[in-house]
């Protein structure tokens, strides 16, 4: 049985952009070697944290949404855990109401780029 996740974590502001997206690549190519499938991706870039963290007031966010097995999700967690790159990170089980709301946030927000992209031209 397969259900829906979504996961934010966030990394270390000390990286720069090319080990960020090396690190993202490496969660990604873990989700899909366990057989998972990515649906959506989000790179929030570097935010300021609602508090310190290991001494540290920013970080990169990245959100994932994918489909796996919930064995997959531990061996996930288990890596962000090992990674020292990553500082926080928070993994939930989307229902029919949560995937619903982050399409229409989505539709939403592709919706606002196009406006914005043919004002600008």
């Amino acid at each position: 049985m397969t259900n829906r996740y979504e996961t934010v974590f966030i990394l270390t502001p000390v990286l720069s952009e090319d080990q960020a997206k090396e690190t993202v690549k490496k969660f990604k190519d873990l989700i899909k070697a366990g057989s998972g499938k990515v649906h959506h991706e989000e790179n929030w870039g570097m935010r300021k944290l609602a508090y310190p963290i290991q001494k540290k007031s920013t970080g990169f966010y990245h959100l994932f949404e994918f489909e796996s097995e919930p064995t997959l999700v531990a061996k996930l967690e288990t890596e962000f855990r090992r990674d020292e790159r990553v500082i926080r990170f928070l993994t939930i089980v989307m229902d029919k109401h949560h995937i619903a709301f982050a399409e229409k946030r989505r539709t939403k927000r592709t919706a606002k780029k196009e406006t914005a992209e043919t004002s600008n031209a």
